[in-house]
């Protein structure tokens, strides 16, 4: 240190002067007097005072009274605590030491402005005659480095503590040794709570092995890792944090501690998803915006692309709202948006997208179609939806509806494009006074409208007596006599003629008629059975076809009804389904078909070999009858594969015990080939073709048989 440098140099001086003034060298003994006065003036300027051994302040020099602000009359006589800062510990007094020679170091100090200070002192004990300590003198210089490296280390501690992010360290052995405030506030866990433990505590369990093993990495010293993780609190609630870890080193550069930095982000999430929501749904009624009906619209028809299916957007345009909001205020408006929303989505199914365009125009898109008329059918559903007087509130409001229809691929290849077309036919939809559809392509326009006529004049045809059924004979291939029939549906239009079933069974079966339609057929077959037992006419088997919607937990009573009513015997009626029956919860299909067999009802398997067939269905099923499909019997029996089908089949039947009986049979030869099989029966043009009930009475009172040619 400097001072006692200065004490040294001093002794030094004088002992040289008194030397020169006794050699008679009055110059150098000037200058040796000047340097003298030099380093006392600097002796003064440094800092230094005395304490008695009870630490009571004895003397000050002008170098304290510069460092600490105090003058002398302020400092002696005082305890040297009163240069202390409130937080040292009184204690251990630093400048009574028992043994001072020696000793320097570092300490923090407080100047009468209330500033604290680093200062370097150095202690020095003071002896009286007898060499016994009566003092100290203390010297003192700021210690600049000290201070910085407290204050800076002082510094990082208040920073870690106030930080609005949680910080968790760990020990190499990964066990938690420190947390900050913002950890407990964040997790719920004090710091009792987990010292020692690991952070596994925190872990929600849903994070990936890969971002496991990157978090791992990042502990291990491989450099640090930042993202996002799900965390768990104390209370068990999941929140998402972002987090850094990294590693810290020891002097040999092993790693020692890891240094966790995180936030909950939930609060920016929650904004993520606000914002996201403001972007791509309409704030009314909550559904999809345009932005996003064009970028899921993009999505599907890339995909109908790829997989070669269609689908069509539908623009449902809703009229009168302007004079409805304008008369009632828009609060009236907005809910009857809300109310019309509710409506729409209600008529469609789950995997079809709704959106709302502005205004009173919505979207629809149907992003898988079977048919594309299938478009219209729901356009009208949709119309329908809204045709009824709407509540709202304490009033009742109509509203008029227009559909615009744009199918995909046809119509566009891009979702704006089909938009367009979609708007376009709405547009034009929308310049007709009554509820319109209108397709983009004048061809589906067509189509649609045919579509939506057959559907209305089949309903009247139901409600106008203009269905009948024909019956079509079964005949045994070992006695040619008539064993049975089937019933089949047939429409006769008053102005049309008869209407092939091709034409108008799939349109029941899409809108929904064909359960109508079957019972109609089931409850007609039971009323000419019980007509033809009145006539003393021997009846065999009738069978009748029964669709997929008609096959539900009701069917049984609604059969042993139509079967009292008309006082018909189960053994009278054989009930006909087709294989797509089959694969639709087997447990429930089962259980009803075991409740008609029990009632003494015949179940026949329609078109097999078509479907899904296969002998589970066949051991698992109460079948009696299989029914060659008629695809398989064209080609008989000339076509190698048909051969091959119809005699796997016929083989199958008769190891099951089931009777066998081909369809569509037009030939001798197909007579011919099938009875050679062991098939059991035949129905088709080449013994006769559906014919009415008259027809079909007077072919069983005439006998009428199947000719063999004699193989």
């Amino acid at each position: 240190m400097l001072e006692p440098a200065i004490d040294h140099c001093l002794d030094l001086v004088r002992s040289a002067r008194s030397q020169q003034a006794q050699e008679d060298a009055p110059a150098l003994a000037h200058t040796l007097s000047e340097l003298e006065a030099v380093l006392l003036r600097q002796q003064e300027l440094t800092a230094a005072m005395r304490l008695d051994l009870a630490g009571y302040v004895m003397g000050w020099n002008a170098g304290a009274e510069q460092l600490f602000g105090y003058t002398a009359a302020e400092a002696v006589g005082r305890h040297v605590l009163f240069l202390y800062a409130e937080d040292d510990e009184a204690g251990e007094i630093a400048e009574l030491l028992a043994d001072p020679a020696g000793t320097v170091t570092d300490v923090r100090r407080r100047k009468k402005s209330g500033d604290v200070i680093w200062v370097r002192l150095s202690i020095e004990a003071i002896r009286d005659t007898a060499s016994e300590p009566s003092g100290m003198t203390i010297r003192l210089a700021p210690a600049t480095g000290a201070r910085a490296e407290y204050e800076q280390n002082s510094l990082h501690a208040r920073i870690i503590e106030d930080s609005d992010q949680g910080v968790l360290i760990t020990d190499a052995q990964e066990r938690i040794v420190s947390i900050n405030g913002a950890f407990t506030r964040i997790t719920g866990y004090a710091m009792a709570e987990v010292i020692g433990r690991t952070p596994d505590l925190l872990s929600a369990g849903v994070s990936d092995a890969d971002l496991r093993a990157e978090v791992r990495a990042a502990m291990q010293g491989n450099g640090a890792w930042r993202g996002e993780i799900i965390g768990k609190r104390k209370n068990g609630e999941l929140f998402p944090q972002s987090v850094t870890v990294s590693a810290v080193r020891d002097e040999r550069g092993r790693v020692s501690h890891t240094f966790s930095l995180f936030s909950d982000i939930s609060s920016h999430k929650d904004a993520e998803v606000r914002m996201q929501r403001l972007a791509n749904y309409d704030a009314l009624t909550g559904l999809p915006n345009h932005g996003l009906l064009l970028q899921l619209l993009g999505q599907a028809m890339a995909e109908a692309r790829r997989t070669r299916e269609h689908g069509a957007l539908l623009v449902v345009e809703v009229a009168r709202l302007g004079s409805i909001s304008d008369t009632l205020g828009h609060d009236v408006g907005n809910a009857l948006l809300a109310e019309i929303a509710r409506l729409l989505r209600g008529r469609l199914r789950e995997g079809d997208l709704l959106a709302r365009l502005g205004g009173g125009k919505f979207a629809v898109g149907l992003l898988r179609v079977e048919k594309r008329e299938h478009a219209a059918l729901v356009a009208r559903k949709l119309i329908d939806a809204l045709s009824a007087p709407i509540a709202v509130g304490a009033h009742t409001l109509q509203v008029g509806t227009h559909v615009g229809i744009a199918v995909f691929p046809e119509d566009a290849g891009d979702a704006d494009t089909l938009l367009r077309g979609a708007d376009v036919a709405a547009a034009r939809a929308g310049q007709s006074d009554d509820p319109a559809i209108l397709f983009f392509s004048e061809e589906m326009n067509q189509r649609a409208k045919e579509h939506l006529r057959i559907e209305s004049e089949l309903r009247d045809a139901l409600a106008n007596g203009e269905l009948m059924l024909y019956y079509q004979p079964k005949v045994s291939l070992r006695s040619g006599r008539i064993v049975g029939a089937e019933a089949l549906l047939r429409w006769r239009h008053p102005v049309r003629g008869l209407v092939s079933p091709g034409v108008f069974i799939p349109v029941a079966e899409e809108t929904g008629l064909i359960t109508e339609l079957g019972n109609w057929v089931v409850e007609e077959a039971c009323r000419q059975i019980q007509q033809w037992r009145e006539a003393n006419v021997i009846m065999p088997p009738i069978a009748v076809n029964l669709s997929a919607r008609q096959f539900d937990r009701g069917l049984p009573q609604r059969m042993a009804q139509a079967l009292e009513r008309y006082g018909v015997n189960p053994e009278q009626l054989m009930l006909e389904i087709t294989e797509s029956l089959l694969v639709r919860g087997a447990e429930t299909v089962i259980a009803i078909m075991n409740e008609l067999v029990a009632m003494g009802l015949a179940l026949a398997l329609d078109d097999f070999g078509t479907g899904y067939s296969s002998l589970a269905y066949l051991k698992k099923f109460p079948i009696s009858t299989l029914k060659i499909d008629r695809a398989f019997v064209v080609g008989l029996p000339h076509e190698e594969n048909d051969c091959a089908i119809a005699r796997a089949i016929v083989t199958m039947g008769q190891q099951l015990r089931q009777e066998i009986v081909a369809e569509g049979v037009e030939t001798m030869e197909q007579m011919d080939f099938l009875r050679g099989l062991g098939c059991d029966q035949l129905q088709g043009y080449l013994f006769s073709q559906p014919v009415p009930a008259a027809d079909f009475e007077r072919m069983l009172r005439e006998g009428k048989r199947l000719a063999f040619t004699g193989r």
